[in-house]
């Protein structure tokens, strides 16, 4: 594979990977590292070890990774997210002081602390201009409010999906993926949006994971209406399920739906 070699690197546990040259570290035995961003030096994990991947799967050219975080490294870090919730307690003040209709999500330091960037959200746009020069004269640094949408807010803030678990996007997923409602219905589940909405109250990702596998199925089984021929008789099928992989027929003759394996039903070919 003609390509480049690379080591990807995150900087928040379900973060974009963002890959970057690997350099003459030994980053197998070192995860953190200190890296250049778009925003600055940042402290990230390495999460995949050098490796090759195509041109076409990075954006060029690849940026630089400084060096390998020490223990003075990792006192900034955590000594900036101590920063960042002062920082956080203080814009919400002057949001209440400028009575700005915002939400405050999330509030964090680069590495270098040369920025400081807040996260919220809104129904429309922002005048926050006086809201930055109180902010720059509080904390003497570059101020950046950053709005973002119901889907990165719950991935900031994280939570309890209807499954029980901690929801995908602020545990594992790094990108959002596009999720339709005919995911839904290829899947026959409920369409009450109770159900099938994440707690950002958009559609669930997880609806996504299993849809190659419905649209595969799709493809091998009879469609929904067809009429076929079982080892029992004719029949229409009224249903198709991936797992187990089984074909519902509701049967001509004894008035029943029965579920048939796939190699047991073959569609009646038209005159």
């Amino acid at each position: 594979m003609n390509g480049y070699w690379v080591v990807g690197v995150r900087f928040r546990p379900a973060g974009k990977l963002t890959y970057y040259h690997p350099e003459a570290f030994a980053l197998d035995n070192h995860p953190y590292v200190i890296a250049e961003t778009a925003r600055g030096l940042e402290y990230g994990c390495v999460v995949i070890g050098p490796r090759e991947v195509k041109e076409t799967d990075i954006v060029l050219p690849l940026r630089r990774i400084i060096k390998i975080a020490d223990e003075r490294d990792e006192e900034i870090f955590l000594s900036n997210k101590v920063l960042a919730q002062i920082a956080f307690s203080k814009c919400m003040e002057r949001i209440v002081y400028r009575h700005l209709q915002m939400k405050l999500i999330n509030a964090e330091y680069t590495f270098d602390r040369n920025k400081v960037i807040f996260y919220f959200t809104a129904e429309g746009r922002i005048d926050f201009r006086e809201l930055v020069k109180d902010l720059a004269s509080t904390l003497r640094t570059r101020i950046e409010l950053r709005q973002i949408g119901v889907r990165d807010e719950a991935k900031l803030l994280g939570g309890i999906g209807p499954c029980g678990r901690v929801i995908c996007c602020s545990s594992w997923l790094g990108d959002f993926v596009p999720v339709s409602i005919k995911m839904a219905k290829d899947q026959n589940l409920s369409l009450n949006p109770v159900k099938i909405s994440g707690l950002c109250g958009r559609l669930m990702c997880c609806l996504k994971y299993e849809h190659d596998n419905y649209e595969s199925v799709r493809l091998e089984l009879p469609a929904v209406g067809a009429e076929v021929i079982t080892s029992k008789g004719t029949g229409i099928v009224v249903s198709i399920s991936p797992h187990p992989r089984a074909v519902r027929v509701r049967m001509h003759d004894i008035s029943e739906e029965v579920d048939f394996p796939p190699e047991d039903v073959s569609e009646v070919e038209m005159a």
